[in-house]
C-alpha cells in the first residue's frame, strides 16, 4: 500500500509562487508515476501535471504550461509542484496521485493524497 501526503499549500497573492510537496511511503517510489490534480469549488477535478516513474518526461495542462513545474526525486521519495505566476483561477484543492505502470493524464490513478488548499487572491 502507498501513502501520499501533500504539503505546501496556502494563501498567496496573484503573481506569487508556491511549492507543493508530496511525500510517499509504503512502496518503492520509483515504481509509480506521479500526477497532480486540482478541484475548485463547484467544479470537477482536473489534471494539472504528471511525470513518469523515473522523472524523465513531464506533461502539463495547457492552463499551467510555462508557469508550473513538476518534479520527482525517487531517492527522497518526494514529488513537487512548483507554481509560479499564480492566478486567482488557480485556487483549488491540489492532490498528488500515484499510478502503477504508465503515466496518465486522466484521474485513473491508484493512490491519492488528502489534498492541500491553494488560494490565490487578486
Amino acid at each position: 500500500q502507498v501513502q501520499l501526503v501533500e504539503s505546501g499549500g496556502g494563501l498567496v497573492q496573484a503573481g506569487g509562487s508556491l511549492r507543493l510537496s508530496c511525500a510517499g511511503s509504503g512502496r518503492t517510489f520509483s515504481d509509480y508515476a506521479m500526477g497532480w490534480f486540482r478541484q475548485a469549488p463547484g467544479k470537477e477535478r482536473e489534471f494539472v501535471a504528471a511525470i513518469t516513474r523515473r522523472g524523465l518526461i513531464t506533461y502539463y495542462a495547457d492552463s499551467v504550461k510555462g508557469r508550473f513545474t513538476i518534479s520527482k526525486d525517487n531517492a527522497k521519495k518526494t514529488a513537487h509542484l512548483q507554481m509560479n505566476s499564480l492566478k486567482p483561477e488557480d485556487t483549488a484543492v491540489y492532490y498528488c496521485a500515484g499510478k502503477n505502470g504508465a503515466v496518465s493524464l486522466n484521474d485513473d490513478y491508484d493512490y491519492w493524497g488528502q489534498g492541500t488548499q491553494v488560494t490565490v487572491s487578486s
